[in-house]
């Protein structure tokens, strides 16, 4: 029982250590998650749940760096009744947001790891069970948990995992994550993470007479009756599936993927940052001269972000874009990203406007 204990110890102090600070990398990434899960608990339990949407990032943050100390905290022996109840009480709220979506399938995606490991909602449920378990354990059999020595020490730890774990998501917040996991970081080929790696290849769950049974190709006997289609190879899939560039003109997708573009992506104008566009003009007039074509990706309405763009002098032509795509590609608003051919060969937040020198040189 002791060495399950301390396994137990290490594996949950760790687990969370590792969660917290992929999320706290992207504090904008579980912000959105979480805006998900108001909107489903808004339609489905009530609507107040909506009035903690504009809450999102500063719960995310505070969410985030609660793991990374309570894992720390745990580690380190510090207060470790009260870790361990808070750590129940978390895992508790998790377990019953994955169970949620895995069973009534809302949120495909918790955002566990953020995007650096994707699980299934029922993947995400067993995980959560496994640690409910583990915490369980290490409440009834704390006192195999070696003691601590230097309750200072264990204090200092913490305070320290504390104020790191703030600086690291505050800075995600200025610019953009440390580390980015996303389909469009810097040197992946948008438009080759479309199509998939490889031919998709299934299996057909039939049913006839209360029996279920799969089939790698479709029966040809019609007494078969069609449940579902699953990939058996979803990896092979496409990493990007929702990427899309229009006007009223048409689509101009395959556009963006020809020659330089630099993109200046809008979420939404009335919550972008005006102070930024003095600088992105700046930037914009002096790629002119440049092989470089500068475009607005926005997913205002055409009234809105053409009222905008003449308030902020922004002369370049404009193209729409899903709000849950621009949010992915780039977490701050506005945010710039250069492509060449298609390759994400720079990004730069609302705080890092490039030169147009700087610009030039990516190409």
């Amino acid at each position: 029982m002791k060495w399950i204990t301390r396994f137990c110890w290490i594996f949950v102090g760790v687990l969370f250590i590792f969660s917290g600070l992929i999320k706290i990398n992207d504090p904008a990434g579980t912000a959105i998650k979480l805006e998900e899960y108001f909107e489903v608990f808004g339609h489905d339990f009530g609507s107040f749940f909506l009035a903690f949407k504009p809450f999102s990032l500063p719960l995310a943050i505070f969410l985030n760096v609660l793991e990374i100390v309570l894992g720390v905290a745990l580690l380190m022996r510090w207060h470790l009744k009260t870790v361990l109840n808070f750590l129940l009480a978390l895992i508790i709220f998790f377990t019953f947001l994955t169970f949620y979506s895995a069973y009534f399938n809302k949120v495909t995606d918790c955002g566990c790891f953020g995007d650096a490991i994707k699980l299934t909602p029922w993947e995400s449920f067993t995980k959560d069970v496994v640690l409910l378990v583990m915490i369980v354990i290490l409440l009834a059999t704390k006192r195999y948990i070696p003691g601590q020595k230097n309750y200072s020490a264990g204090a200092l730890v913490t305070g320290i995992a504390t104020i790191f774990s703030l600086a690291v998501g505050f800075y995600a917040i200025l610019h953009e994550p440390i580390i980015d996991f996303r389909a469009y970081k810097i040197g992946n080929n948008i438009p080759a993470l479309m199509k998939p790696s490889e031919p998709l290849r299934y299996k057909y769950v039939m049913e006839k007479n209360g029996e279920e049974k799969e089939f790698e190709v479709y029966p040809t006997d019609t007494t078969w009756v069609y449940k579902e289609m699953v990939a058996l190879n979803p990896e092979a899939g496409p990493r990007i599936t929702d990427f899309s560039v229009w006007n009223d003109d048409g689509t101009f997708t395959d556009e963006v993927f020809t020659g330089n573009k630099l993109l200046i992506l809008v979420h939404a104008v009335e919550k972008t940052d005006k102070d930024a566009f003095a600088e992105i003009n700046k930037l914009v007039e002096g790629l002119q001269a440049a092989p470089v074509k500068s475009w607005a990706l926005t997913s205002s309405s055409k009234q809105a972000f053409d009222v905008f763009r003449h308030e902020q002098n922004l002369a370049v032509p404009f193209f729409f874009t899903d709000a849950t795509v621009l949010k992915t590609m780039m977490r701050s608003n506005p945010g710039i990203m250069l492509l060449k051919d298609g390759v994400v060969v720079g990004k730069w937040s609302r705080n890092d406007v490039p030169t147009a020198e700087e610009v030039k040189s990516k190409l």
